[in-house]
């Protein structure tokens, strides 16, 4: 494993190629992102509305960090073996074909291990397509880039489930749109095929497990970002309405959040490009954590400061995953990058997994302030990792 050095700008790709590479990645993983965001909550409700519990769907929902977890370790081999496009197509058709096995199946048992199969294909497409993006930006881009990522992202997830509300859940056509929109993203990658990054055949790819510490500041921030996200889409509904919020309200505060999230990735992004060191931006992103956990409570009496602090709070914590796919671009090349960006999803995932535990034990053990205690409880450790890397490394 190289040494995380700060690459020159001349090492990094620049040209017109580069611009291709980096709209082919993005329009591929928000065309998957809006396929995602459309069969999470179609196959919720289609097991809502057959009797299964919601505790098993809940479980249903959570095989997707764990087949993420299981993926990312050998995202770098394969793409390695077979190239970064031909990977990302085959991943694309995997899941276009799985969405429709979906609709074939009945839900218990198989649902299960088609969710897992699922997401272990999209795991592909997330790694590898972050990848490709910071491979293609230059450094004094690379921020804007990833906003623009996050951003487009972002709007993905919201779409989906705007077209199972427009749509409907009878019959074959939500899985058939899903199915579509995914093999759409085949187009893109196709396109850039000649601007591919290629990973280096020589030797053995290295163990992920060293490059979760290379620049921990950026790995541990998709760990806390994951675990917030996760937490506040599983339960800030149910903070609302402890509240004394309408069910209506409640569900509110998560289109107030998704909202946040889309305007904020963009001018955090720009900023990263204009500071020094983005671990900076990161260390904000985590005060801002601690203080929408503290502030949260103090103005539950007013639904909406409650959504002003929402608003401001899901946007700025969002930084959290532009600044921090960023700052890991920004001290990786080549392999090494490839391996960091599976290390940097596989961090996310375990969050994603983590979080909602935590916070719903602390919810169960303080109430409607459980909410506050568990997320503020992880970004306080985060700040507690910038504080212990600025005083004794410089990376």
């Amino acid at each position: 494993m190289s040494q995380a050095a700060e690459p020159s700008t001349s090492e990094m790709q620049g040209g017109a190629a580069d611009i291709r590479s980096i709209i082919a990645a993005i329009a591929t993983i928000s065309v998957v992102g809006m396929g995602l965001g459309l069969s999470g909550p179609l196959l919720s409700l289609l097991m809502e509305r057959d009797g299964i519990s919601s505790s098993v769907i809940g479980a249903n929902t959570a095989v997707a960090g764990l087949a993420a977890i299981v993926a990312t370790p050998f995202v770098t081999d394969l793409a390695r073996q077979f190239g970064v496009v031909k990977t990302i197509a085959t991943a694309i058709v995997l899941s276009a074909l799985t969405l429709v096995a979906l609709y074939v199946t009945e839900p218990i048992p198989t649902w299960f291990i088609l969710r897992f199969m699922l997401s272990l294909f999209m795991s592909v497409l997330f790694v590898l397509s972050e990848f490709w993006i910071n491979y293609s930006a230059n450094e004094k881009t690379r921020g804007f880039v990833l906003g623009i990522y996050g951003t487009v992202l972002s709007i993905g997830f919201a779409t989906g489930p705007a077209i199972v509300s427009f749509v409907g859940i009878d019959g074959f056509l939500p899985f058939a749109i899903g199915a579509i929109i995914i093999l759409s993203a085949l187009v893109p990658p196709l396109l850039a095929r000649k601007g591919q990054p290629v990973i280096e055949r020589s030797g053995k790819t290295p163990s992920l497990l060293p490059y979760l510490f290379v620049v921990p500041l950026a790995t541990a921030a998709g760990f806390v970002f994951g675990a917030a996200e996760q937490s506040q889409l599983s339960l800030l509904p149910v903070y609302g309405t402890s509240t004394g919020m309408s069910a209506a309200d409640a569900a509110l505060l998560l289109t107030v959040l998704g909202v946040g999230n889309v305007v904020f990735q963009l001018p955090l992004g720009i900023w990263s490009d204009r500071v020094s060191d983005r671990r900076h931006i990161l260390l904000c992103c985590g005060v801002a954590g601690i203080a929408g956990a503290i502030l949260l409570p103090i103005v539950s009496h007013s639904i909406w400061l409650t959504y002003l602090i929402i608003f401001l709070w899901g946007g700025v914590i969002g930084g959290l995953y532009t600044v921090g796919l960023a700052h890991l671009g920004s001290r990786l090349t080549g392999a090494d990058l490839a391996q960091a960006n599976a290390a940097f999803v596989l961090c996310y995932a375990t969050g994603m997994t983590i979080g909602p535990q935590l916070v719903g034990v602390s919810m169960d053990v303080f109430g409607q302030y459980g909410f506050s205690i568990g997320l503020g409880t992880v970004f306080i450790a985060y700040l507690a990792l910038y504080c212990w890397r600025v005083l004794f490394s410089t990376r």
